[in-house]
């Protein structure tokens, strides 16, 4: 998967569509990611012996790993597409849209 834990990303569809965020957690079986502060939805606990109140929480929804782009640090306005280039015999991701600029992981 192109996208990993702590990458920078822009959301480019859906309800929250320009907004950035962290993404938290990775699902490569179902190509999707968890973005921090981004596409929140409600759950509805029932009472358990943890939470014996129970409640409503808000919690991230995973988002589709099409619907977002890695944001470039020298542009922070614009999102790039991800590739993987050989680069002294080892695998780099790269940015498509940043002349094949090699990605910094944190």
């Amino acid at each position: 998967m192109k996208i990993k834990k702590g990458d920078t990303v822009l959301v480019r569809a859906g309800k929250d569509k320009g907004k950035t965020g962290t993404v938290t957690r990775v699902h490569p079986d179902l190509n999707k990611v968890e973005v921090d502060g981004i596409n929140v939805v409600k759950r509805h606990l029932k009472p358990s012996q943890s939470n014996p109140k129970g409640g409503i929480v808000e919690a991230n929804a995973p988002i589709d790993v099409s619907n977002v782009g890695l944001v470039n640090p020298d542009d922070k306005d614009r999102s790039s597409r991800v590739g993987f280039q050989y680069k002294d015999g080892e695998k780099v991701r790269v940015y498509r849209q940043a002349d094949n600029k090699e990605v910094k992981s944190e």
